[in-house]
């Protein structure tokens, strides 16, 4: 953070430390104004806006099951060694890529959100806090007539507020965060979200010197690669670090309570 707002010779200089030293704004006002910079971020933010809610869609539809009791779903054990043996074995990254070749999915949103889309750990998780319910109010809705859609829409789920809140930030961290997918399955470099453009910034060197404007020139003379990479991930990291106390309370008791087995 710190060198992202200090001048480009003492970030070559090697002087900035926990403070920014000669300050400016410089490097955040030229990074904004990066093209590849603006696109990935609208990748990224589209990539939340639809993995998130498929994500949540996918989990509870098969943790609300998983919860019940063996004399309520016979085949509970079968499901759920299915779930937990795509955690220890996948289908191998070639053919994976394939797949999503063939379904003509590279280069578009859904080669992000469609491969990932069950979160087996987040299920497990929301699973077992379902598990912690009582089951006496769940029982009162049947004998009221309600069904199994009425019991995890007005009971189940506004009761498993702090499990919801907690996954939703694992999966809003988890495809935040993701830059190998988009790597893999983006041949173009506008279509990278903001992680992948984020990895081949901070490892390669930027070379985008033609068609610079004269702004652009004289923000150089205050600027340097150092700080600009610095600029872009801690830009990167902002919209995180800005929900994250909203949810952190509600983040340890769903964590807690569902990694208990009842």
């Amino acid at each position: 953070l710190a060198l992202s707002f200090s001048a480009s010779w003492a970030a070559s200089a090697k002087l900035v430390k926990l403070w920014p030293v000669a300050f400016t704004w410089s490097s955040y006002e030229y990074v904004m104004q990066k093209p590849e910079f603006v696109s990935s971020l609208l990748v990224s933010v589209k990539r939340v806006a639809i993995g998130v809610p498929l994500n949540m869609l996918m989990i509870i539809l098969a943790a609300y099951p998983l919860s019940k009791e063996k004399s309520e779903l016979r085949a509970r054990n079968i499901y759920a060694c299915f779930f937990i043996i795509t955690m220890l074995f996948s289908g191998g990254l070639i053919p994976t890529y394939m797949l999503i070749r063939s379904l003509r999915m590279i280069d578009t949103i859904w080669a992000l959100v469609l491969p990932g889309a069950v979160s087996v750990y987040n299920m497990l998780l929301l699973m077992n806090f379902l598990r912690q319910l009582p089951k006496e109010i769940e029982e009162s809705a049947f004998l009221d007539g309600a069904g199994h859609l009425t019991n995890l829409w007005h009971i189940q789920l506004p009761l498993s507020l702090p499990a919801l809140a907690t996954v939703v930030m694992f999966c809003t961290v988890g495809h935040w965060n993701a830059w190998f997918d988009g790597l893999i399955y983006m041949n173009r470099p506008e279509h990278y979200p903001l992680q992948s453009y984020l990895q081949t910034v901070v490892t390669t060197i930027d070379q985008r010197m033609t068609n610079m404007t004269t702004r652009d020139i004289e923000l150089l003379k205050v600027i340097s690669n150092r700080t600009t990479k610095a600029a872009q991930i801690f830009l990167a990291a902002l919209p995180i670090l800005a929900v994250y106390p909203f949810l952190q309370k509600y983040f340890m008791t769903g964590l807690v309570l569902g990694s208990v087995k009842g």
